[in-house]
């Protein structure tokens, strides 16, 4: 497979979204880190966006809930390339009624190579990275070549 670099600029597109038994972790990590986290563009699903805007003050671009297509409007963001960070709290003990679409969620954002942080450990270590304020290549496979050899060079599905 080929590659291709996509450039993250110094301001970042981040997303945050939390479970409701993880949501006060999240506002805890973000009330923490709201330093840092003004510094990008922030997006988050639902009732989590509402908590975090109240929060932490700042603005925050707020899609559907998660149950209601929330996750499926951040993967679709994530393949048109306006993400650049994840930041998911799931709950991995509470059964969740839009568990196929977490899963798919956190499908594509490896198979655009998205940064994940699932938990407030990995979330510290990934936004404290000098990289979260500098710009990154970030390199994914370039699925267009792959869809045309699948086609045989024309427009395919």
């Amino acid at each position: 497979m080929e590659y291709r670099e996509i450039e993250l600029r110094q301001r970042k597109n981040i997303v945050l979204v939390a479970h409701d038994h993880k949501k006060r972790d999240l506002l805890e990590w973000a009330k923490f880190n709201k330093g840092l986290l003004a510094n990008h563009r922030l997006s988050a699903t639902g009732t989590t966006g509402k908590l975090l805007e109240q929060e932490l003050g700042l603005e925050i671009n707020k899609l559907q809930s998660g149950p209601l297509g929330g996750d499926q409007q951040i993967g679709a963001k994530i393949v048109e390339g306006a993400i650049d960070f994840l930041i998911f709290f799931w709950d991995p003990l509470e059964p969740q009624p839009h568990d196929p679409d977490v899963k798919a969620l956190l499908r594509i954002a490896v198979v655009w190579n998205i940064p994940v942080a699932c938990n407030r450990a990995s979330a510290d270590f990934m936004i404290s990275s000098s990289l979260m304020t500098e710009e990154y290549q970030r390199t994914v496979p370039d699925y267009e070549a792959y869809r045309k050899r699948l086609t045989g060079g024309g427009e395919g599905q």
